[in-house]
């Protein structure tokens, strides 16, 4: 085979990993998120941008405030997860980029100076970096329910400010028995994505 990556770990992290639905009681600790992000802030961005933002949700309180902007069909998953991140993108990430890409800081201001070419790079960005989060999340042998059936306007209200949009909800803890009543959908073949020119 072509990876060198061990079948084992290919398979955690994407062959048998599945969306989780539904979760233990199993508590997700503050020193395995921090793992998580830890492994996960390596993967590449443009201009080493780090534009994504976690706001983990706690205590019982935010939870519920959250539950109320989910989907329907999203409430109680999402109310039951043994812990929950709102992942968001930062729209002034640009404000550390001197300090993240040092050999060319100037590009704070020569690229990102006004704020819709902000806006666009931050979502791109955070995006890559919150796919990174979820696969993270499988290396910690816990497992995602990333969603985003919600109230974009409504979250951000509630628990970001103007300078931050959000892009998911991700439920997170050791997946239940029936955490995924669904067989795996299929996915596209090879020769159905790759074109050669």
């Amino acid at each position: 085979m072509s990876l060198v990556l061990d079948p084992a770990a290919q398979d955690l992290l994407f062959r048998e990993a599945r969306t989780a639905n539904a979760f233990t009681d199993e508590p997700v600790t503050e020193e395995q998120v921090q793992a998580i992000y830890d492994l996960v802030k390596f993967g590449p961005t443009a201009f080493n941008q780090t534009p994504m933002r976690v706001t983990l949700v706690r205590s019982p309180e935010a939870r519920e405030r959250l539950v109320a902007h989910m989907a329907e069909g999203n409430q109680a998953k999402t109310a039951s997860a043994p812990l929950v991140a709102i992942l968001s993108a930062d729209n002034e990430f640009h404000e550390e980029l001197p300090e993240l890409l040092p050999h060319f800081p100037q590009a704070k201001d020569l690229f990102f100076a006004e704020r819709p070419v902000r806006e666009q790079s931050a979502l791109m960005n955070a995006a890559l970096q919150a796919a990174y989060f979820i696969v993270g999340v499988r290396a910690a042998g816990l497992a995602a329910g990333p969603m985003t059936g919600m109230d974009f306007a409504g979250i951000q209200k509630e628990f970001l400010d103007d300078d931050h949009s959000p892009l998911m909800v991700v439920n997170i803890g050791k997946p239940a028995d029936d955490a995924t009543p669904f067989p795996r959908s299929p996915r596209l073949a090879y020769e159905d994505v790759v074109t050669t020119v």
